[in-house]
């Protein structure tokens, strides 16, 4: 594992390309289907990836990433993904499960504008894509804490994983611009018009390898 590794590829082989985790997904999302989960699932990952890239750009947040990974993320509940989407998993430290925590943290008052986002490309309530954020936050840094358990990252390290899996991303993941400019605006008026037919275009990016 280098500073290349790409992120979003990483989560997606693990989480999104396993069936029986997709299925877990749709079952705690309400039953839904299980193309619309993982359509939702790959824009809420990309959502949260890009703002750990994004906040990790200015020094003073990148600092308060890697004592975040040290304190409560070892990279244990990657192990155990089945299990703590199916709710079975109890880490020692309950911060490491705190996906409510970490979002207001890394989104602030943008939660609830990314959270329709979410819902919006996969034809969710936004309530569901809220709930979706909270339940793959902690799997995101789950990721990254596993990340530099295993390869001994630094911060530097760590940084340039997450500006490095935003622009390998950016062209082949549909999500990502998008998400990118409710970032970096208010996220209404014509960007919000553009998630309209954006669903078909993430599960095709997400799938189309497996054809």
């Amino acid at each position: 594992m280098s500073t290349s590794t790409n992120l979003m590829e990483l989560l997606q082989q693990q989480l999104l390309q396993n069936d029986t985790v997709v299925e877990t997904l749709s079952q705690q999302l309400g039953g839904v289907e299980k193309e619309k989960a993982a359509t939702a699932a790959q824009t809420a990952i990309t959502a949260l990836v890009t703002s750990l890239a994004k906040n990790a750009t200015r020094p003073e947040n990148a600092n308060d990433l890697l004592q975040a990974i040290d304190r409560d993320h070892d990279g244990s509940l990657l192990d155990h993904a089945m299990e703590y989407f199916s709710g079975q998993f109890q880490p020692s430290n309950p911060k490491t499960t705190d996906g409510a925590g970490i979002l207001r943290h890394l989104l602030g008052d943008r939660k609830d504008t990314i959270a329709k986002v979410v819902a919006e490309t996969s034809g969710l309530e936004p309530e569901k894509g809220s709930s979706l954020l909270e339940m793959l936050a902690p799997v995101v840094m789950g990721a990254l804490g596993k990340t530099r358990r295993e390869a001994g990252f630094g911060l530097d390290d760590i940084v340039q994983m997450l500006t490095g899996t935003v622009q390998q991303q950016k062209g082949s993941n549909p999500a990502m611009d998008m998400i990118t400019r409710f970032l970096d605006q208010d996220g209404d008026g014509s960007a919000m018009d553009d998630i309209a037919g954006m669903g078909m275009r993430i599960l095709g990016n997400l799938f189309g390898g497996k054809k």
